[in-house]
């Protein structure tokens, strides 16, 4: 009886797990629930590939419903942020395969690698929009 009411006394002057209200968020944080997020909208963006391209086998009607809901703003927005969850996750793959080989693990590469992965990816996605849009005259 005694070594419970030890054990339990112990337990209680345990310190209590930090909440996110105590950390600060880092880069290497953010970038993972990132790295999540893109993973799941993926699968969002994905259905709506397979919707346009049911779309285009359904019939010229319907495909042109689809295709001028995407080109709406919102639908422009909406696949615009389809590209930029592409190029993240992909990049954040890469980054993670850099890792996967036992390298980068310093605080100053992984920050690197972590900024490199954001800009990067806007870069990029900025970049395809726009030589689609050139491509089109729009711009």
């Amino acid at each position: 009886m005694a070594s419970a009411e030890t054990h339990a006394s112990k337990r209680k002057q345990r310190p209590l797990s930090p909440h996110l209200q105590i950390y600060s968020p880092l880069i290497n944080m953010v970038m993972s629930i990132l790295h999540r997020i893109t993973g799941a909208a993926l699968y969002v963006g994905t259905l709506l590939l397979a919707w346009w391209l049911i779309a285009a086998a359904t019939g010229p009607a319907y495909f042109n419903f689809v295709s001028g809901l995407f080109a709406s703003p919102v639908g422009l927005l909406v696949l615009f942020g389809y590209t930029w969850a592409l190029l993240h996750h992909m990049i954040g793959g890469l980054r993670h395969f850099v890792w996967d080989t036992g390298r980068g693990f310093d605080l100053g590469t992984i920050d690197t690698l972590s900024w490199g992965t954001i800009i990067i990816s806007l870069v990029l996605s900025v970049a395809i929009w726009a030589w689609g849009l050139m491509a089109k005259g729009i711009i």
